[in-house]
């Protein structure tokens, strides 16, 4: 997919890895990158960016913003969100936001953008997922869930969207040097090397990233049997 001249769509673009695609967008000329957030008052001004309010769990705010903005060609779904709930006491409204906002939030703004993606030619659909797509960890089994629901979305999305012509990429990537990965002390990407291998992956006509040395580790692990997967975690 090429994105000079292209029309963006990126959801999550206050902070992190959303502000990072809003930036390096522009930079490889991206005519138009709509920057939307809950909270816009963060978004840095540039040329070319325009600042949309929007919640990724709001459907009709979804719908809107699809009839307003007809000639988005490229959407980055990278809306996120990784509250701490115990999986077994924890509230289940909490478990259950996780999962629409980083499941759901990605297949209602795919099935509202999708004509849109078709006028451009197919367009392209990038989810930003996670090597949490792949495995759980202990403590954030809810955002495990949220993120392998995501990926599983996006596979679907493949299959709906290849009709049209629509290219669909998963993003996947270890712990990112982001607040939302401010607890820990492991070594973490930088966002601009993630998103510069999910455009590079854009570019090529990727269907997947693995964007870090974490996420190209842990994936041919699915092929294991859980007890082998998981041997450090579980009783022996």
């Amino acid at each position: 997919m090429q994105i000079q001249d292209s029309v963006v769509l990126v959801t999550g673009a206050n902070r992190g890895i959303g502000a990072e695609f809003v930036r390096q967008l522009t930079a490889r000329g991206a005519r138009t990158v709509y920057a939307a957030a809950r909270n816009v008052a963060s978004i840095e001004a540039a040329p070319g960016v325009v600042p949309i309010a929007l919640d990724v769990t709001d459907q009709a705010r979804i719908a809107e913003l699809a009839a307003t903005l007809g000639d988005v060609s490229i959407v980055v779904n990278n809306a996120g969100i990784a509250p701490t709930v115990d999986f077994l006491t924890g509230d289940l409204d909490e478990i259950r936001r996780t999962v629409e906002t980083n499941a759901y939030g990605p297949l209602m703004i795919a099935r509202a953008f999708a004509e849109s993606l078709r006028r451009a030619g197919g367009g392209a659909l990038l989810n930003v997922l996670s090597v949490a797509s792949f495995v759980s960890f202990p403590g954030a089994e809810s955002y495990s869930m949220s993120k392998a629901t995501a990926w599983s979305v996006t596979d679907g999305l493949r299959l709906a969207l290849a009709p049209q012509g629509t290219q669909v990429l998963g993003l996947h990537m270890g712990l990112v040097d982001t607040d939302m990965a401010s607890w820990s002390d492991a070594a973490k990407s930088s966002p601009a090397a993630i998103v510069t291998a999910a455009l590079d992956g854009l570019e090529s006509g990727a269907t997947e990233v693995l964007a870090d040395d974490t996420a190209r580790a842990v994936k041919p692990g699915l092929a294991l049997d859980p007890a082998t997967r998981y041997a450090d975690l579980l009783p022996a």
